[in-house]
């Protein structure tokens, strides 16, 4: 990939789950292991959980209920977030984000996660691995009560962060995510090529594919 013109860009925004941790820990939870636990904590087949789920999950994809564990919990009748911590020792990072976060944070840009992730999926991934201290702030998108697929959350994130779009660094796995930071204005944007380290690359339509972390690094 061509190197970043990193004197243009002053904030790096940064994604979470997929972009700097393994996507596996979050498909194999929502695609695995709770079905599993439906189906054994509500009496029924592994098929009839999932014919169950499946309709759920397509119904409030995108939306900010969809990373909610409370919005889940009440309705799967689940305790999630105590179902989440059974799977916790697959969280992961992705190979070399700590390595990146480092280099830009030595090279003074201000760093920021935004995340879809629930506050208490956060705790939890916090918990795990150490990535507090790369970050100026760590936002969620229900602090602003809009996910990162709706232009309102960009407007929110500018009124609370005062950046500028056009010298920001986004990166995300995301498409419906990246191409509403584009619509706002963010200039550099970067989709994750590989976020779930178990399946193979994944088409990143119209954005510049990330695949290794120490290749963005060259010229800071």
């Amino acid at each position: 990939m061509a190197l970043l013109p990193w004197h243009e860009i002053d904030t790096v925004l940064l994604d979470m789950d997929g972009t700097l941790l393994d996507l596996h820990y979050d498909n194999h939870f929502w695609m695995e292991h709770l079905p599993q636990r439906y189906a054994e904590l509500h009496g029924v087949s592994r098929a009839m959980a999932e014919l169950e789920l499946q309709p759920l999950f397509e119904r409030n994809a995108g939306q900010l209920q969809w990373y909610c564990l409370d919005f889940w919990s009440a309705e799967l009748k689940l305790p999630v977030r105590e179902l989440k911590l059974e799977t916790a020792h697959l969280i992961a990072l992705r190979p070399d984000a700590d390595t990146f976060l480092t280099a830009i944070q030595r090279a003074g840009k201000r760093v920021v996660m935004i995340t879809n992730a629930h506050r208490d999926s956060l705790s939890l991934k916090l918990e795990r691995i150490e990535l507090a201290p790369y970050f100026e702030r760590l936002i969620s998108s229900h602090d602003y009560g809009f996910p990162k697929e709706s232009p309102q959350f960009w407007d929110a994130l500018q009124a609370d962060l005062n950046f500028d779009p056009a010298r920001s660094l986004f990166i995300d796995d995301t498409l419906p995510v990246l191409r509403s930071a584009r619509e706002f204005g963010v200039a550099h944007l970067l989709a994750v090529s590989v976020p779930d380290s178990r399946k193979g690359p994944k088409d990143t339509g119209e954005f510049e594919a990330l695949g290794d972390y120490r290749d963005l690094i060259a010229g800071l």
